[in-house]
């Protein structure tokens, strides 16, 4: 794990410290869970990706397909850049 410094305003650190003590947890465990799930980042949970499903394709498989399409993608990019 890596160990990261960051500044907060003084009422953003009071809530964080409120809320660690609350869930008996330590702040970094909060901070930690917070921006995880701002991120999108939950390993239980299928990852998103905020482009998906913004456009019209006439396929029904592409917004549940997503992750297997893109992989063909990019690794068919990929060859050709090679």
């Amino acid at each position: 794990m890596k160990r990261t410094t960051i500044t907060l305003p003084e009422p953003l650190a009071q809530a964080v410290e409120r809320e660690a003590r609350r869930r008996r947890v330590s702040v970094s465990a909060i901070a930690r869970e917070a921006l995880a799930g701002h991120l999108g980042l939950d390993p239980d949970s299928p990852r998103e990706l905020p482009f998906v499903a913004l456009g019209r394709s006439g396929q029904s498989n592409i917004a549940h397909d997503f992750e297997e399409i893109l992989a063909a993608e990019w690794d068919r990019d990929l060859d050709s850049d090679r």
